[in-house]
């Protein structure tokens, strides 16, 4: 799964990477960002791309409560064209979610009881992930109140490098996939699900940091900054 990510790059910076205009909404940015959090997605109206932000945390159409949403920060790529939750905004409301990486955390491989070792996965280079997600708009039983926009990320299977960590990792879309991703004209599931593969080895490269990411309410750089691990 992937349930937290690092997104700090100025917004203008991002939307010139991804070929849009800057976003109305401007978020903070955020080195610790954690479900139900507001989040930038790339989205395409048909004829151009813009930067908006989502709340990260899916919301069903049918959603009765859009608490529902803290269960759906991610989606598995293997059941999107069949499980009901997913399989409407698969075939019409895909988002590139940008993120300078994520973290993701390793069991000791003894077994052994306590913290988790997170480790930052993140591109070799200083390029967002491209983060293939789904998108919804959830007005709720008010029909007055205010629309609420949602999204969730899309996971796969963990490429090698990967799997040292976790045996899951978001969909790292290269930008060759992207506008076939966005095209809301683009209804051929077998096209789209043929996107959704582990990243090639060489697009990610990781590190351990401190256990002080475990926390939701720490932030800042210090967080993603690799630490020695105690072999002992």
């Amino acid at each position: 799964m992937c349930g937290r990510f690092v997104s700090a790059t100025p917004p203008d910076q991002v939307a010139a990477y991804f070929s849009t205009e800057a976003p109305e909404a401007m978020l903070d940015p955020s080195y610790n960002v954690a479900p139900t959090d507001d989040v930038y997605s790339v989205v395409s109206d048909g004829s151009s791309r813009r930067l908006d932000a989502f709340h990260w945390g899916l919301v069903p159409l049918w959603a009765k409560d859009a608490k529902i949403g803290s269960k759906l920060i991610n989606a598995r790529a293997e059941t999107l064209a069949e499980k009901n939750t997913y399989k409407s905004a698969f075939r019409k409301r895909r988002c590139l979610i940008p993120a300078d990486g994520f973290y993701e955390w390793k069991k000791h491989p003894s077994g052994a009881k306590g913290p988790k070792q997170p480790y930052f996965i993140h591109p070799p280079d200083e390029e967002p992930f491209a983060i293939a997600g789904l998108w919804e708009v959830w007005r709720g039983p008010d029909r007055d109140a205010e629309a609420l926009r949602s999204c969730t990320i899309i996971t796969t299977a963990a490429n090698e490098p990967m799997s040292a960590v976790h045996d899951r990792m978001p969909v790292l879309l290269p930008s060759s996939a992207w506008d076939a991703w966005l095209d809301r004209a683009q209804e051929d599931l077998e096209l789209l699900g043929r996107l959704l593969v582990p990243a090639e080895p060489k697009a990610i490269t990781m590190h351990p940091v401190s256990t002080e990411v475990n926390n939701v309410r720490n932030d800042g750089a210090q967080l993603a900054e690799a630490v020695e691990l105690d072999e002992g």
